[in-house]
Parts: C-alpha cells; sequence; structure tokens
C-alpha cells in the first residue's frame, strides 16, 4: 500500500475521488460517512466503506464492496484504491452452470417493451419487439387471469418472449414464457416451483447486496435500475448511473442483463456500451404518439449499438 494511503481517510479520499463516476445522488462529506464501529475495522476496510458512502452507496452495498474489496486484496496479494472489484470470485459469487439455475433464455433479448395491458402486448410484438411484459394491475383475480390468457394469445406466432409482471401462479396455469419478479417478491413466490414448471424468471436489483441475492437463486436474467431518473414510480434509491451500470454488468456478465429506468434514444448507445443485453422501457413506448415506429426505431438502436 502506498505511505499515502495508510490511514482510512486516505484511503476514502482516494477511492471517491477515482471512481467519481460510481457516484449516486448527493456526495457525503467524510465526517459524515465515518461511523463508530469502523475503528474496529482495518486501516483499508474502514477506508473502503468511508468512500463507499462519500460515494453515496447504500449501507448494505458499501458492506458488499468492502468485502469484496478484501477478498480481492487477499487474492491479489495487495491492496489498490484504484482497482474497483470486478472478479465474480470476490463477491462470493459462484461459478457457471449450475445445476439449480432457471430456464435460460437468450443472453440479448434486445428491447424489452413493459406494457400495461394484452392489447398492447399484441401491438408490440407485432411491431417486432422481441421480449415484452405484462405488467396489468387489477385486484380481480379472473380479470387477471383473462389479461394473461390473451397475452400469451397475442404472441403466439410472433416469436416474441412473454413475462408476466408478479402473477407467477396465473403465468404457469396460462403457459408464459416467464416471470419478473421484484425483490419483495422473492420472499412470497414459491420459487421452486416456477422452476419445475419451467418458466424463465426475471428479478428486479438496484445495488449490489440485491444483485447478489438474486443471483444466488440462479435467474434467467437480472434486471439493473433505475440507470436514470423515472417518474413511473417512487424509488428507495438513487438513480445507479452509467459508472455503476458498468460495473454490474462486469460483474455479472455470465447472467443476461436487462437496464431499465430512464432510458430514451439519446441514452441507449451508451447503456449498450456498458455490456447489458438488453433496455426495458415503459414510457418510451406507450407515451408515444406512434408506438409502433417507435418500438421499431428503438429495437434497430439497440441492435446497431450491441453491433458497434
Amino acid at each position: 500500500m502506498s505511505p499515502s494511503l495508510q490511514t482510512p481517510q486516505h484511503i476514502a479520499h482516494a477511492l471517491a475521488t477515482q471512481h467519481a463516476a460510481m457516484l449516486a445522488g448527493d456526495a457525503l462529506p467524510y465526517a459524515q460517512a465515518v461511523h463508530t464501529h469502523d475503528a474496529a475495522l482495518s486501516p483499508e476496510t474502514a477506508g473502503v466503506l468511508q468512500g463507499c458512502r462519500m460515494l453515496g452507496f447504500l449501507e448494505h452495498d458499501a458492506q458488499c464492496v468492502a468485502q469484496a474489496w478484501a477478498a480481492q486484496t487477499q487474492r491479489t496479494g495487495q491492496f489498490s484504491a484504484n482497482d474497483w472489484p470486478c472478479h465474480p470470485s470476490d463477491f462470493g459469487i459462484a461459478a457457471t452452470p449450475r445445476a439449480h439455475a432457471f430456464a435460460a433464455c437468450p443472453d440479448a433479448l434486445g428491447l424489452y417493451a413493459v406494457l400495461p395491458d394484452a392489447q398492447w402486448v399484441g401491438r408490440m410484438a407485432s411491431a417486432g419487439v422481441p421480449t415484452v411484459q405484462l405488467r396489468f394491475k387489477s385486484d380481480d383475480t379472473e380479470a387477471i387471469r383473462q389479461e394473461v390468457r390473451a397475452a400469451v394469445q397475442a404472441v403466439q406466432g410472433t416469436g416474441a418472449l412473454l413475462f408476466i409482471n408478479d402473477h407467477w401462479q396465473i403465468a404457469i396455469d396460462e403457459g408464459a414464457y416467464g416471470v419478473h419478479l421484484g425483490q419483495e417478491d422473492m420472499d412470497e413466490a414459491p420459487l421452486e416451483k416456477i422452476r419445475e414448471a419451467g418458466l424463465r424468471l426475471g428479478l428486479s436489483t438496484h445495488g449490489y447486496a440485491e444483485m447478489l441475492r438474486a443471483d444466488a437463486v440462479s435467474p434467467s436474467y437480472i434486471a439493473l435500475g433505475a440507470v436514470f431518473p423515472t417518474t413511473l414510480k417512487r424509488m428507495q434509491t438513487a438513480p445507479q448511473g452509467l459508472g455503476r451500470l458498468q460495473a454490474y454488468a462486469k460483474l455479472m456478465q455470465h447472467t443476461p442483463l436487462v437496464a431499465i429506468g430512464g432510458i430514451d434514444e439519446v441514452r441507449i448507445p451508451r447503456v449498450m456500451q456498458s455490456g447489458v443485453g438488453s433496455i426495458a422501457v415503459v414510457r418510451a413506448i406507450t407515451g408515444s404518439s406512434h408506438p409502433m415506429d417507435a418500438a421499431r426505431y428503438l429495437s434497430e438502436l439497440i441492435r446497431d449499438s450491441r453491433q458497434s
């Protein structure tokens, strides 16, 4: 370790400066990034934790990074504040393939349209959108079943892959391609039953801790977000930004990845450069005055960005 990086404060400042692209939300002053229990840690671990807090990482994510940094130091034989950990083994990620994995889906899911009803699903499938998700909100179980059934029928013969948001049992019953669940749903849904039914599983994540939790069940894909600010729903975390997205994609390259949150046509090329294979959009299609044309254009943009 460099003589100039012998204290947690020096390490924290060096890390926060070197990895400023990882900042999400407002930068935290060093004094507020120091916790009382840091004194019991090694200077390197305390410094990494404090640097991550300065960059706006939530505590559970900062802890993940600090543990990975310690593992990286042990693996390489030296501590370096310049080298952000991105090796799967440093995060305790199991090797692939895995015996308990969900059914596979394409690495590159392309344009992933999140849609409010079966009619929208049919329109986008007909427009050539490769991946669609039915996010139908209702308290009426029969209405949900009818909508899922109609969506399954709507994609037949189109080549579009249909994921159902939340309603896993109806998705199984009606023969959907897959299910998408949020973090909170992982505790309630019987993941083993979904896997045994042969459905693909996608999981939402919002940082390191949730990514590692999702990866532990070996889903078909992992969604990373929100990358940019979005008005669709109130987020508990600040937008992740492109710096974090690139680190996430490098770490999780063993599984298909979907970037989501505030991504428009201007941002698509930069997002695709991160290494993800898919971009999920909502309002870029449903809010367009010409949604069929928008879908085709966005699909082409994603395809061209991946090939460049």
